[in-house]
């Protein structure tokens, strides 16, 4: 994969270069790209390099797209509209097997770097920190806490549990792992979800964007029907 690692090396340079001249965050890179991905996709031939940030695309309501997608601000630092993001797509010949991708998330005790690792479709297929500093670090790289994000999509950040309304279903099926590190168990759901929405964002199309809004479209349908059924009875 050597022509893959020169076209990240170079990126990788022009994203610090910017940063040291504009001033801005530098968004969030594998620090070894070829071992990763060879680790996670030990199938591939080659991968490309591509930098995406939301101030790249011509459309002006992204960022605050994202912000209602999230259900929280981002920052104005570390994830201003001119951060880049890094998107490793992992080809086995010509063919799309996958994507390596992270993110930047501020922790209790300094920054995160979720990555997350995806199908083409945006099932995720691994999840590691490649860096958080916690007292309960260990607890939280533990792959018995990180494994348990393998097969989940954006949808399970999305959607309610079916035993508890308004919490997402990822909230109910994984517990914190720490025992005294609640808001940084709180702060990597955050980050994986971001991760996961730049991902439908920039790559997938919106897919997920769709089926989401459809389905909270079609609730609301019901509803609406399940009142004016209410009505009629109840003259």
């Amino acid at each position: 994969m050597k022509g893959a690692a020169v076209r990240c090396v170079v990126g990788g340079l022009l994203v610090a270069a910017f940063a040291t001249s504009a001033g801005a965050a530098v968004g969030c890179t594998l620090n070894d790209p070829d071992r990763d991905i060879r680790r996670i996709f030990p199938g591939a031939t080659n991968y490309r390099t591509d930098f995406i940030a939301i101030a790249d695309r011509a459309d002006d309501g992204l960022y605050a797209r994202v912000e209602r997608r999230l259900g929280d601000e981002l920052d104005d630092v570390y994830e201003a509209p001119d951060v880049p993001y890094a998107y490793y797509t992992v080809l086995q010949d010509e063919e799309v097997i996958g994507r390596v991708h992270g993110v930047n998330q501020k922790g209790t005790y300094g920054g995160m770097q979720l990555i997350l690792a995806t199908d083409p479709d945006g099932v995720v297929v691994d999840f590691y920190y490649q860096r958080i500093a916690s007292p309960e670090a260990d607890e939280f790289t533990d792959e018995a806490f990180t494994s348990q994000f393998v097969g989940l999509t954006l949808l399970d950040f999305q959607r309610e549990a079916e035993n508890a309304p308004g919490v997402p279903r990822v909230e109910s099926s994984i517990d914190d792992p720490s025992d005294e590190s609640r808001e940084d168990f709180e702060a990597t759901l955050r980050g994986l979800r971001k991760n996961l929405i730049l991902l439908d964002e920039f790559m997938l199309g919106n897919s997920y964007y769709r089926e989401i809004r459809n389905e909270r479209r079609d609730e609301g349908s019901g509803n609406a029907h399940e009142k004016r059924d209410t009505g009629r009875t109840g003259g």
